[in-house]
């Protein structure tokens, strides 16, 4: 059987050179598809087809082979069974079974595992692949943070639990901040402002938020709402202003909601472990990075030297005086 060509058992492609040849000899020449076929190396059928054609063939395979997978198909298999079963945001990506399958020994590349778990979803669910689309956002230096809640699963003290983790996104340098709690109450949203402004540096000009009833009272036309009065009295004591995303619009702010899957699949999968909330926190703002930046004034709202004082109590107020003056500047990361 002849190398080159194209056979229906075992579909090829010929250059656009040589189908610029055959159909010059045939036509022009009047060479029969026989004597091409003899002359070029070629089955009379790949002939034909170059007669028909005047563009160049593009090589589709059928099936795309995987012999690096080998034995470890069964068990790349068994984990997609069991993935399945479990709520989809705690599924494992095709990156994150690669990087598992690399643990028990597997030195194949990730195309092949990305492959067959994209074949192996398709045909489980018999629904055909789709694309999305997105619209990117501009956002100046210093001015936007995103605030979102995700629940995630860990075992501590040896027993799986549901945290409530809070996610803080700077929307212009991408750097965050996270920091678990067992609920969601205000007091901990409280707590989780502080120790990521503290974490940053500074307090940005805006925050974006879902409308959770812990921050937004009452939701009214277009962005008008009316915000819980202790959440004014944080964002008073910080200078920020905070801004309410349109319900079910979570493209308004897309980087957060973005970082709740990334950070799901990066830290959260399979289930880690810990002792206690402590350790589970400490293990938080070490993966996120604490490594000092470089370091620019910048008009933000500066940390007031007193702490918030309204965490704990509905009729605290912040320590600092009514008609005391805080400096407008903090000292904040370059691309912050």
């Amino acid at each position: 059987m002849r190398k080159s060509g194209i056979y229906p058992e075992n579909p090829g492609v010929i250059d656009m050179e040589q189908i610029a040849e055959i159909r010059r000899c045939y036509f022009i020449n009047e060479e029969s598809i026989s004597k091409l076929a003899k002359r070029l190396n070629l089955s009379r059928q790949t002939v034909r087809r170059a007669l028909k054609s005047q563009e160049q063939p593009v090589y589709q395979r059928n099936v795309q082979p995987t012999p690096k997978l080998g034995s470890f198909k069964q068990q790349l298999v068994s984990w997609l069974e069991f993935d399945a079963k479990l709520p989809r945001r705690r599924r494992r990506t095709a990156q994150r079974l690669y990087e598992c399958l690399q643990a028990e020994g597997y030195q194949g590349s990730y195309g092949h595992v990305q492959r067959f778990v994209r074949d192996w979803k398709r045909q489980a669910s018999h629904r055909p692949a789709t694309t999305q689309a997105f619209v990117p956002l501009a956002f100046p230096a210093g001015e936007t943070c995103q605030f979102d809640w995700s629940h995630e699963y860990v075992i501590l003290s040896g027993v799986l639990q549901v945290v409530k983790v809070a996610h803080f996104r700077l929307a212009y340098s991408r750097r965050m901040f996270l920091v678990a709690y067992p609920r969601e109450t205000q007091e901990m949203v409280f707590d989780a402002h502080i120790k990521a402004f503290g974490h940053f540096g500074g307090a940005p000009k805006r925050m974006m938020y879902d409308n959770p009833k812990t921050i937004v009272d009452a939701i009214f036309v277009g962005k008008a709402r009316q915000f819980n009065r202790r959440f004014l009295t944080l964002a008073n004591h910080y200078l920020f202003e905070p801004v309410a995303c349109t319900p079910e619009s979570g493209w308004e702010k897309g980087q957060v909601e973005n970082q709740v899957g990334n950070v799901r699949e990066w830290l959260f999968t399979p289930t880690p472990r810990f002792k206690d909330f402590a350790e589970l926190n400490a293990w938080l703002t070490l993966s996120v990075g604490t490594e000092k930046e470089a370091w620019r004034t910048t008009p933000w709202s500066a940390i007031p030297a007193v702490g918030f004082a309204g965490i704990h109590s509905s009729s605290s107020r912040p320590h600092s005086e009514a008609g005391q003056r805080r400096p407008g500047i903090c000292r904040i990361t370059v691309n912050g």
